[in-house]
C-alpha cells in the first residue's frame, strides 16, 4: 500500500497548481468490443479510416504496450471496475481446466456483491455515473449496473447476440427494460444496418451536456459493441469502409470518439476530464473478414499469445498529458480503476488485494516502472507472465488452426498463423520449461529463446520468483460461471409487463440451476 500512498501525494503535488474545482476531473473510459491493436490509423493501419483516435493520440499518449485483463470480454469488464484480476474478482469458471467463460444467455452468474466497483468509490468523491452499451457481467437484477453503483444505464446486459425465436436481449434504460435487440431496437442481420451506435453516442453526449451543468464530476463508462459480430453500422457509415462491414463499424466508432471529444472542448471541460479509449480483448480471428486486426501480434482473441490482449489504447487529458507522447509503460485495464480513484483524491481498498497500478506517472511524468507485470490468464489457470521485455508461456493453446467459421463452437483463433512447437491445438503445459520470448525483438512470438542460453537463464531467474510471490498470494475467488439455467431476467426483465414484452418461459423446462457442463444448450464460442 506504501506505493498507493506515494502515488496520491505525487497527484497532489503535480495538481496543487490547479484551481480546486479541478481535483476531481470528469472520467471517460471508452470500452470497444473486440476491437484489435493493428484497427487504428495510429497503430498503423493502412485504411487510415479512425481519424478522430488518431488525433486523440497526436493530443495526448499512446499505449502501445496496454493489455486487457483477459483475452475475452466479461472478465476484462469486470477486471476494469473492480482493479482485479478475473480470478479474484470471480468472473471466470473452474469447470474446465484453463477455459475462457463469459456471461451467455444461460449462465445464472455475474459481478458478485462483495466485489467494490469503480463507482460505487467514485460515489464517494461525489462522481455521478452512467454506463452507456455493454455490461456483461450478469443479466439477473441483483447483478444489473444501478445495484452496483452506476446511476444511469442505457444499453444491455449482454451482447447483441440473436435474433432468438424469443427472448432476444433486453436494452435497458436505468433499472428497466424499455425493448429488445432486433425487435424495438433493429439490428438487421442481412444488411449490418442499424443505428444502435447512434444511440450509443447521442447518449453519451446527453449524459455530458447534462453533467456539465452541474457542479459534481461525472464518470462516462461507454461501451458500445458494434464490431461483436453480427455487425452493424448505420446509413450513414453503411459501405464507406474499404475493409466491408466491420470497417464501417470502426468508422462510426471512431466518428463518436470525435463528437464526445468535441463537446468536451465546446462545454470548455476539456482540460479537465481525462478519457481512455482501449478494448475488451484481441480481434476475434476466427469471423475471418468481418474481424478485425491484431497488426504484427499472434493469434486473437481467447488466446493468450499478444493478439488476444494487448489493446489499442490512447490517454487523453488537454493540459495535463503533454500532446503525442508514447509511453511503453507495460499497462492493463485493472490500472484504469486505480487510476481513476486517485484522480478523484480517494484511496484504494485496502480489505483486498488491488491488481490495478496508476498509470499517472507514466502519463504525466513520462516515467516508466520497468517491474510493471502482466499475468495471462485463461479461467483459472495462469498462461503466461510478461516482465520487461520478457515473455514466458506456461501453458499454450489456440485450438484449431485450420478453420474459420463463427458458428462453430471450435473456430479458429490464431488461423493463418501457425508457429511450429509454439501454436498448439491441444492444452500444452510447459511449466518445467516456459517458452520465453523477447517481445522487443520478436513481437510477434515466433522465436523461442533457447532454454540452455544465458539469456533464457537469466530472464527466468526473475520470472520464476515473480511467479512464485504471485501464486503465494493468490486466493482465487467463488466462481460465478459455474452454474447455468433459464435466465428469467432476459425472458422477462424488470418493466417488460409495462411494454408487453414478457416471454413466459415454455411450459415444462427445467428451472433448476445446474452445473453448466451438463447444460445442452451452452455456447462457449471462445
Amino acid at each position: 500500500m506504501m506505493a498507493f500512498s506515494w502515488l496520491f501525494v505525487f497527484l497532489l503535488f503535480k495538481l496543487s497548481s490547479v484551481d480546486s474545482s479541478e481535483l476531481k476531473p470528469n472520467i471517460i473510459i471508452m470500452l470497444m468490443d473486440d476491437v484489435g491493436w493493428g484497427d487504428l490509423g495510429a497503430f498503423g493501419n493502412p485504411a487510415m479510416e479512425t481519424p478522430n483516435l488518431d488525433k486523440m493520440a497526436k493530443e495526448g499518449a499512446l499505449l502501445p504496450d496496454f493489455y486487457s485483463a483477459s483475452p475475452v470480454c466479461s472478465p476484462t469488464r469486470a477486471s476494469l471496475l473492480t482493479g482485479r484480476l478475473p480470478i479474484r474478482n470471480g468472473i471466470y469458471s473452474d469447470i474446465e481446466h484453463a477455459e475462457n467463460a463469459y456471461v451467455s444467455v444461460r449462465h445464472l452468474g455475474g459481478i458478485p456483491d462483495s466485489e467494490i466497483l469503480l463507482p460505487e468509490i467514485l460515489r464517494e468523491a461525489g462522481y455521478t455515473s452512467m454506463l452507456v452499451g455493454k455490461w456483461h457481467l450478469g443479466h439477473e437484477e441483483a447483478h444489473l449496473p444501478l445495484n452496483h453503483g452506476f446511476d444511469h444505464f442505457f444499453g444491455s446486459p449482454g451482447c447483441h447476440f440473436g435474433p432468438f425465436d424469443s427472448g432476444n436481449f433486453p436494452v435497458y434504460r436505468d433499472s428497466e427494460m424499455i425493448g429488445r435487440y432486433f425487435e424495438e431496437f433493429v439490428i438487421d442481420e442481412n444488411t449490418g444496418l442499424s443505428n444502435m451506435t447512434r444511440l450509443f453516442i447521442e447518449e453519451g453526449l446527453s449524459f455530458i451536456k447534462e453533467q456539465a451543468t452541474k457542479d459534481d464530476p461525472f464518470f462516462l463508462y461507454w461501451s458500445p459493441d458494434a464490431t461483436h459480430t453480427p455487425l452493424y453500422a448505420s446509413h450513414a457509415f453503411r459501405g464507406k469502409s474499404q475493409r466491408g462491414l466491420y470497417g464501417d463499424a470502426i468508422m462510426e466508432l471512431d466518428s463518436g470518439v470525435g463528437l464526445i471529444l468535441e463537446l468536451l472542448r465546446e462545454l470548455q471541460i476539456d482540460q479537465n476530464t481525462f478519457v481512455f479509449f482501449t478494448s475488451d480483448n484481441g480481434a476475434a480471428i476466427y469471423a475471418g473478414e468481418e474481424g478485425g486486426s491484431n497488426g504484427q501480434f499472434l493469434c486473437g482473441k481467447g488466446i493468450t499469445f499478444e493478439g488476444g490482449m494487448r489493446e489499442p489504447s490512447i490517454a487523453w487529458w488537454p493540459s495535463h498529458i503533454q500532446p503525442g507522447i508514447v509511453s511503453h509503460q507495460v499497462g492493463s485495464s485493472m490500472d484504469l480503476f486505480t487510476t481513476s480513484v486517485i484522480l478523484a483524491g480517494l484511496s484504494v481498498p485496502e480489505d483486498r488485494i488491488i491488481d490495478g497500478s496508476s498509470l499517472l506517472p507514466s502519463l504525466l511524468e513520462q516515467e516508466v516502472d520497468p517491474e510493471r507485470t502482466v499475468f495471462y490468464y485463461r479461467g483459472n489457470e495462469m498462461m503466461a507472465i510478461r516482465r520487461g521485455m520478457y515473455k514466458a508461456h506456461y501453458w499454450t493453446w489456440v485450438g484449431p488452426l485450420g478453420t474459420v467459421d463463427p458458428s462453430s463452437t471450435q473456430p479458429s483463433n490464431c488461423f493463418g498463423q501457425e508457429v511450429p512447437g509454439v501454436t498448439s491445438e491441444e492444452l500444452t503445459d510447459h511449466t518445467d520449461c516456459p517458452l520465453l520470448f523477447h517481445l522487443g525483438k520478436d513481437p510477434g512470438e515466433k522465436y523461442p529463446i533457447p532454454n540452455d542460453s544465458h539469456e533464457y537463464m537469466d530472464a527466468m531467474l526473475t520470472i520464476r520468483a515473480v511467479e512464485t510471490n504471485h501464486k503465494r498470494d493468490m486466493v482465487p475467488g467463488e466462481p460465478q460461471l459455474n452454474i447455468c439455467g433459464v435466465a428469467e431476467d432476459i425472458s422477462s426483465p424488470p418493466g417488460c409487463e409495462k411494454i408487453n414484452k414478457c416471454v413466459p418461459v415454455p411450459e415444462g423446462t427445467d428451472l433448476e440451476p445446474h452445473d453448466c457442463s451438463e447444460d445442452p444448450y451452452l455456447y462457449i464460442q471462445v
